[in-house]
């Protein structure tokens, strides 16, 4: 796994390209070696944390950032640790080189020894006898000699398309040309069939890379024109670690694996090779497409039976439906029908009934009306009968108290003429004069009695 640290001391970094933020900045580690003591004790450990937290002490004021342990023991453990430049290794391995330290829980004195990291990028020796000393070679043809170079664990956006974000081959050949002219440059990532050729022309295991399969990082192949430039290119990247600036406070460097072609990677033969794999992985690619495609058309087409039996039997459903629906609606209707007939009906009766009870209610009025009219009619016979009967009475008592009066009248009026007639014999014999006074008194006597007769 590759592991990009923040770079602060930038003073020993040299440009690659002038056009380009990308660095190159010498390596500087140290391997510290601890003596382990004998553990007595089972199930007793040594802390890691404690033996740096304790290195760390032994070292101050230096700083000691990283500690990886290269290798682990039952006698030692050695740690890998990183330095800020080449300039202060002397200074560490002064401070650290034997030296002892002493652990909590050990009686022993742990004795640590300290020496500069040995380099283990290839030489000019190294592809000389690869090369040479091997009859599968042909110098003659390039990817079969000295020419190519090859990096991995670079940080995808060391070399970014800032648009695309994808790995740039343009931005890795401007790189590269700075040492020569380039002839080829390969970077399997950006191949979508290369894990299937590698798939088909390899049964080895791969096992599972996080960076990798992330894509934070990738591996290229740089071909170059001539044998000057590719050792220029492997010169300037032994021990070395790519840095990229990315502004005036703040740059990142990756420890990258640089190391000579050794499969032929760039060579005619495994370029042709590959291509003939990669047209047979289109060829299946497209086969599987067509299949896919077919088994795709079959699929599409049970689920258009599907749906069109579906649909079938969904109008179906809908049919027998409506002609439930119909047919609840005729009994609904029927039903509503005969209850408005039923309804009719018995308005008829009840207005029938109605009519009879009120025809019988007006012969009974009509009845007791002509009852009651004969009962005033025979009361009002009776009374004017009564009436009449009480009228004659009456008359024959007023009849009769005028039969009554006359007779007191000519009664009275035979005893005042007997008085008168007395008198006016008297008057008559007492003179004339008296028998005219008397003569007149008589007069008005009837005349009087005569009014009161008529007025009763």
């Amino acid at each position: 796994m590759t592991y990009q640290t923040v770079v602060t001391d930038l003073s020993d970094v040299k440009r690659i390209h002038q056009q380009m933020d990308l660095y190159l900045k010498p390596i500087a580690k140290v391997y510290i070696t601890v003596s382990l003591p004998k553990l007595k004790i089972a199930g007793q450990t040594i802390s890691n944390w404690e033996l740096q937290k304790k290195l760390k002490e032994l070292c101050a004021p230096l700083i000691l950032k990283t500690f990886t342990v290269s290798k682990s023991t039952m006698e030692y453990i050695r740690f890998e640790s990183e330095v800020s430049n080449r300039a202060s290794v002397k200074s560490y391995v002064a401070a650290l080189d034997y030296k002892s330290i002493k652990l909590a829980g050990f009686p022993e004195i742990l004795k640590v020894n300290c020496s500069e990291a040995k380099s283990s990028f290839p030489t000019r020796q190294d592809w000389d006898e690869y090369f040479g000393d091997s009859n599968l070679f042909d110098e003659t043809q390039p990817g079969e000699r000295p020419d190519t170079i090859y990096l991995s664990g670079v940080p995808c956006q060391f070399f970014s398309d800032s648009k695309t974000g994808i790995v740039s081959t343009d931005k890795v050949d401007k790189l590269f040309s700075v040492y020569g002219k380039v002839r080829n440059i390969d970077i399997p990532m950006l191949d979508p069939y290369r894990s299937d050729v590698k798939s088909s022309s390899t049964k080895n295991f791969k096992p599972f890379s996080y960076v990798n399969d992330a894509q934070l990082s990738f591996a290229m192949y740089v071909q170059f024109q001539n044998y000057p430039s590719f050792e220029e290119c492997m010169s300037s990247f032994r021990n070395m670690k790519l840095l990229l600036l990315e502004n005036s406070d703040k740059a990142v460097a990756v420890s990258i694996k640089v190391d000579f072609d050794r499969s032929k990677h760039l060579s005619d033969q495994s370029i042709r090779h590959r291509l003939m794999e990669k047209e047979k992985i289109e060829k299946l690619q497209r086969q599987r497409e067509e299949e896919k495609r077919k088994e795709k058309e079959k699929a599409e087409e049970k689920v258009r039976r599907k749906e069109e039996e579906a649909r079938r039997e969904q109008e179906v459903r809908r049919q027998r439906r409506e002609e439930r629906r119909k047919r609840k609606k005729q009994e609904k209707d029927m039903q509503i029908a005969a209850a408005k007939a039923a309804y009719r009906i018995a308005m008829e009766e009840r207005k029938l009934k109605f009519a009879s009870r009120r025809l019988e209610a007006i012969r009974l009025v009509t009845y007791l009306c002509q009852r009651v009219q004969r009962d005033i009619e025979a009361e009002e016979t009776e009374r004017k009968r009564r009436n009449a009967r009480e009228l004659r009475v009456v008359e024959e008592r007023k009849r009769k108290e005028v039969e009554e009066k006359k007779q007191r009248f000519y009664k009275e009026h035979e005893l005042k003429s007997r008085i008168l007639k007395r008198k006016l014999e008297e008057e008559y014999k007492y003179g004339r004069r008296s028998n005219t006074n008397a003569n007149q008194q008589q007069q008005k006597q009837q005349r009087s009695s005569t009014s009161s007769s008529n007025r009763r």
